[in-house]
């Protein structure tokens, strides 16, 4: 037998329990009405209404119960009494056929360009972003007299930062307003990794965009196509808030301490030499305690890497090549030493052949890190290979070599000395194309050029600094640009930073002996140096490849580190 069979058997058995229970349930009711017709007696038209009644509750509790009984055997057996049929309870809830159609059929808004699979769902996205742009939010008032006003922004020293030129004095009602609001979104930086970008808004056109190689990457929602931007944000450790790239501006320089570099092994002697890698976060210290110190830099820990003790050298100059490969460390010595940062080996070089110099301790490295220049006796400068660390060449002075700077990618050396003028060599034919007299010096003691080539200074033992534009002073003018007469004592140390928008004039004889210059004006920041933080005596300093950070040695041994909030990254 099958089951639909065995199914109706067991429907038609249950038909008849529930006949036999109506009519067992109906007769007492009817008796009911019987006795109270005859105790009644009166009306017997009020007994055959009642009677019907009666027999209408009946039906209805029959029906109810056919009911129960066949929403359990559907439950238990199937749909046996109300085969199922499509559309009938969208019909009953009042859906129309298209709503039927659209309910059936699920658009893919996520992708980009694709076309609709109804003409309707085109209509229906135009109305949208029609309705989107009817309900964007307007100003409920505006304020006319803003653009008449006109706000005096030098009067209030807290309104000086508004300027976007030195100069500026008064602007318009709303340009005010609009600078306030720039001005606390800087202070207040928000969230801008959490918004969308423009250009992961549009999207790209193509699917397959995303191949094996991105199988670790993030797994990104719906409009964000730009899968690089985001694991550049993962794949580093700068701030994601960037600031804005304008000019610096004169006057104040916003700064702040931060824990000194060497903090975890401060130097038992006089620091002599502080530069940062190319990579901004590792950081060279050396002194006269004969040791080379490596500091992770971070502006919180600043770990300390490593230090090599050299025995027999103290250290008067150590110089990461520009390429980031070697250290040339070098003090008043015949010999110098070369660190392979690669191979961690520390190889010993000289005496140089044919020379008799009994010091090598001031040199310079070109910025294609292929020449070391030393300064040699007798106005002599020594050119060393930094590959086989031999002598490549010599240049010869009038007088004693003093300092000494590298211009036009290496191509071209400046040197200054005993007789108070600037030399520039051409190091292809090892020739002096140019000599000409620093002003108001007698004896040059240090040199600088700018990143660029275009600027360079002099400083000589009388405290002066000499600012000049190098074509112009090749073309044969004498005149600086500016002559920085705010030391009194011997320049020893001359440093742009990475867009020589600041020049740093130091001098080792004098307490907190260092001024910064700010370049594009020529005037000093008045704010440097820290008018309650005693720097000690200065010996050196150096700028982050970015800028962000300043290193300043002492002779206290201790370097000192600050942040330069102009710069947003190291």
């Amino acid at each position: 037998m099958s089951l639909i069979s065995q199914n109706v058997a067991v429907i038609s058995s249950i038909e008849k329990v529930t006949e036999d229970n109506t009519v067992v349930s109906s007769s007492p009711l009817r008796k009911v009405d019987a006795s109270d017709v005859e105790n009644s007696g009166v009306d017997t038209t009020r007994a055959k209404k009642r009677k019907k009644e009666h027999k209408k509750e009946d039906e209805q509790i029959v029906k109810e119960q056919q009911k129960e009984m066949e929403k359990l055997e559907n439950f238990l057996f199937g749909s046996l009494y109300s085969p199922v049929e499509f559309g009938k309870d969208e019909e009953k809830n009042g859906f129309s056929a298209e709503e039927k159609d659209s309910a059936l059929y699920i658009m893919d808004r996520s992708a980009n360009n694709s076309l609709s699979v109804y003409e309707n769902d085109v209509g229906l996205l135009d109305e949208s972003s029609n309705k989107e742009e009817a309900q964007q939010r307007k100003p409920v008032w505006v304020d006319e007299e803003e653009e008449k006003a006109s706000v005096n922004i030098t009067n209030v020293s807290r309104l000086r930062k508004l300027r976007k030129e030195e100069d500026e004095k008064s602007i318009s009602g709303s340009e005010y307003v609009s600078r306030l609001r720039a001005q606390h979104a800087k202070l207040n930086p928000g969230t801008e990794w959490a918004q969308l970008d423009a250009q992961s808004r549009g999207g790209s056109d193509d699917d397959d965009d995303l191949t094996s190689d991105d199988e670790n990457a993030v797994a990104l929602a719906d409009g964000y196509d730009n899968v690089d931007s985001i694991d550049d944000i993962l794949r580093t450790n700068e701030n994601l808030v960037a600031k804005s790239g304008a000019k610096l501006l004169p006057g104040l320089l916003e700064y702040s301490r931060l824990v000194d570099a060497n903090a975890q092994e401060p130097s038992n002697g006089p620091i002599h030499s502080v530069q940062f890698h190319r990579n901004a976060q590792l950081l060279l210290a050396t002194g006269l305690d004969r040791k080379l110190r490596f500091f992770q830099i971070d502006g919180k820990r600043n770990t300390k890497i490593q230090s090599i003790f050299l025995e027999d050298c103290p250290i008067r100059k150590a110089s990461f090549l520009p390429d980031g490969s070697q250290v040339i460390i070098s003090g008043r010595r015949k010999f110098f030493y070369s660190l392979d940062l690669v191979k961690a080996k520390v190889d010993k070089i000289g005496p140089l052949v044919g020379r008799e110099e009994k010091s090598l301790e001031v040199f310079e490295v070109s910025p294609d890190s292929s020449t070391v220049a030393f300064i040699g006796n007798e106005g002599y400068i020594l050119l060393v290979s930094t590959k086989t660390k031999e002598l490549i060449g010599t240049l010869k002075m009038n007088g004693t070599v003093r300092s000494l700077a590298f211009a036009d990618d290496g191509r071209q050396l400046l040197s200054s000395g005993g007789d108070g003028q600037v030399y520039h060599w051409d190091l292809r034919t090892r020739t002096c194309i140019h000599k000409a007299v620093d002003e108001g010096c007698i004896n040059g003691t240090a040199l600088c050029t700018s990143p660029n080539g275009a600027l360079f200074a002099a400083g000589s033992d009388s405290g002066i600094v000499n600012i000049y534009n190098r074509q112009e002073f090749l073309g044969g003018k004498k005149k600086p640009l500016k002559a920085i007469e705010n030391l009194t004592t011997k320049v020893d140390f001359l440093k742009f930073n990475h867009d020589a928008q600041i020049l740093a004039i130091c001098s080792r004889m004098k307490k907190s002996s260092l001024k910064l210059i700010h370049v594009p004006s020529f005037t000093i920041f008045s704010n440097w140096p820290p008018p309650k933080k005693n720097l000690q005596y200065p010996s050196c300093l150096d700028f982050s490849p970015e800028g962000g950070y300043m290193a300043v040695g002492n002779a206290a041994g201790k370097v000192l580190l600050y942040k330069l909030h102009h710069y947003q990254h190291a």
